[in-house]
């Protein structure tokens, strides 16, 4: 903990302009995980969809789904995992300290956090945009209509670089009105301090849901970037990157394949031959990663496929109903794209 705070008091900027350098080596991250008996993923405080706590105090989302997969495909048990939830500002400090094995936190993958802060992105769960919320008193129907605008946004983000560039481009006046928490900028939005609320465009509609009112604000329908959200592990152990790399795509094989939770067991006798290597019944894939072979059967047994879990989280079956839009399967037109297993 003391390292945490340190970090933080250092500056993220300072922290990862040297992250590479000053890492010390890298434990097997595996074997690490195995001895201590559980995975430790950090996690967003509260985004509906995503990372939240539903009213049991059972965590739940997308990011939630996939550190509970790598979990399974571990252990064959997704709750031997410890959640450590993080801000905008120690989402990166805590994966290059390695006071967690893994963020999955809607974090976006750029060149800048691939290359210069000593951290690995091993996939891509979930394609996205930035957005902007207004209410619809302001009788705004573009992004082009808030010239002069206050606009909250939450810093340390790639959000609030995007939001200077745009206006920059466009010559649009605006003021920024940052916070530095998520939930610090939503709130300020709803009381009526800025015009408009900016970030990604799936977490505007999760935001929208804590509303009292959520049918007095619109969504604007331009995305003004492009977000590609995924898992970050600290750069050093490709095992590891490997092992979550490979459950993010266990999960899309399973959906292209049509198995299911429901199915997964029966499927086991499938003739197929690509079902049969994705669980494990002809194949000795898991060996590889130091896992067992049934590895990818114990993820879809445990969370489900990509499919499942982005419906009952995100999609038809949510609160939020989001379309799979980009996130459709690649097969399907959309961007998820299932590597072969084999």
């Amino acid at each position: 903990m003391k390292r945490l705070v340190l970090a933080a008091a250092l500056g993220l900027s300072a922290l990862a302009s040297g992250a590479a350098q000053a890492q010390a080596p890298m434990p097997n991250v595996l074997e690490r995980i195995k001895q201590r008996g559980f995975l430790t993923c950090g996690i967003h405080t509260g985004l509906p969809g995503f990372g939240f706590q539903a009213d049991g105090g059972e965590w739940k989302g997308l990011d939630i789904d996939l550190c509970r997969a790598v979990a399974a495909a571990i252990f064959d048990d997704p709750t031997k995992i410890r959640f450590v939830q993080t801000t905008a500002q120690t989402r990166f400090i805590v994966v290059q300290t390695g006071d967690v094995d893994m963020l999955a936190r809607n974090a976006t993958y750029t060149m800048s956090r691939d290359t210069g802060m000593g951290m690995a992105w091993p996939t891509i769960n979930y394609f996205d945009g930035q957005g902007f919320m207004v209410r619809k008193s302001l009788n705004v129907t573009s992004v082009k209509g808030l010239s002069g605008a206050s606009i909250c946004v939450t810093q340390g983000t790639t959000t609030e670089l995007n939001l200077a560039d745009y206006f920059r481009a466009n010559n649009m006046r605006y003021e920024v009105v940052s916070f530095k928490t998520n939930d610090e900028g939503v709130k300020a939005f709803e009381s009526g301090r800025c015009d408009s609320f900016t970030t990604d465009s799936s977490g505007l509609a999760a935001e929208r849901l804590k509303f009292a009112n959520p049918n007095d604000y619109i969504i604007l329908p331009e995305l003004i970037s492009r977000e590609p959200l995924g898992p970050a592990v600290r750069r050093g152990d490709e095992n590891f990157v490997a092992i979550v790399r490979w459950t993010h795509n266990a999960m899309l094989n399973a959906e292209d394949m049509g198995v299911t939770q429901a199915n997964a067991k029966e499927m086991l006798a499938s003739t197929n031959p690509e079902i049969r290597r994705l669980l494990g019944v002809d194949s000795k894939f898991g060996e590889t990663m130091g896992l067992s072979n049934d590895w990818a059967y114990r993820i879809i047994r445990h969370v489900g496929n990509y499919g499942e879990s982005f419906d009952r989280n995100v999609g038809a079956g949510s609160r939020l109903g989001l379309p799979r839009g980009l996130n459709q399967l690649g097969t399907r037109g959309g961007l998820q794209y299932p590597y072969p297993i084999r």
